[in-house]
């Protein structure tokens, strides 16, 4: 798969990164091992989870990838957290999401964007990926009021200096993002942005002289407006978007990976 130098960093990046938020979904620890391990063999270089995927489980599935692939690249998250921790067993993990559906407040997020619940959430996403470095750390889905810019610019340009974070930047969809772009916030080096294939929102970022550089929910915002293309047709206009950035996709099913690999080959060669 085609590699490329994400737009305004150093970070080297496969042009599709193979997101865990639902890789809980796959089944056993086995099955998602599997997963991970084919999104290697078809090319995937840059792997993206968070503390709240799988409540800590993502993260500690990707440690026993990484150890084997040191050359990989992780993004992971900060400011929303799991409710009972992110150190619990598979079963219990199963047992709150699935009460969830009955009481959502087991299963409900919390939200901390306070500098002392993030250097925190840093350290003990360092130990459950088994690094000492992650490539690219995100403010997970944050509103700017909720964020203290200066202290929060501070903490991250020392945690650059310090070799524990590549790069930061936000992760968050077109309405969360207006304010920092508006503010010319510089928490926002790196944009992971929510986009679709038919309200493309990331053309936002042209009214502020950037280009999309991480984009994601291409597939979900295109069933949930009823879109009649094909998941191959989303994918291949995506690629089109985002013509310089890579994009986040996400699947359950082996066959599917090496799907969407040939995709972007074909398109990108």
């Amino acid at each position: 798969m085609k590699q490329i130098i994400l737009p305004g960093t150093k970070l080297k990046l496969s042009r599709l990164i193979f997101g865990t938020a639902s890789l809980f979904n796959v089944g056993s620890k086995i099955q998602r091992i599997n997963i991970l391990e084919e999104a290697i063999n078809q090319g995937f270089t840059h792997f993206d989870t968070a503390p709240y995927y799988g409540f800590g489980l993502a993260e500690k599935d990707l440690s026993e990838v990484l150890a084997r692939h040191p050359t990989l690249t992780v993004s992971s998250k900060v400011g929303i957290y799991s409710p009972g921790g992110h150190d619990q067993l598979a079963w219990q993990v199963f047992l709150r999401k699935a009460g969830g559906k009955i009481l959502p407040t087991l299963s409900k997020p919390a939200v901390d964007f306070s500098i002392t619940r993030a250097k925190t959430s840093l350290e003990e996403s360092l130990k459950r990926l088994g690094r000492e470095k992650i490539d690219l750390f995100l403010l997970h889905d944050p509103n700017i009021d909720l964020v203290n810019t200066e202290e929060w610019h501070t903490w991250l340009n020392a945690e650059v200096q310090s070799g524990k974070v590549g790069a930061f930047g936000l992760a968050l969809d077109r309405p969360r993002l207006e304010p920092f772009l508006r503010s010319g916030s510089p928490l926002a080096p790196v944009i992971q942005l929510a986009d679709s294939v038919d309200l493309i929102e990331s053309s936002v970022l042209n009214n502020h002289n950037r280009v999309p550089q991480i984009t994601y929910g291409y597939l979900s915002g295109a069933i949930k407006r009823g879109l009649v293309l094909t998941q191959d047709e989303i994918i291949r206009q995506a690629l089109v978007i985002n013509h310089c950035g890579s994009i986040i996709v996400s699947t359950t099913k082996l066959k599917r990976i090496q799907e969407l690999t040939n995709m972007v080959k074909h398109h990108d060669s």
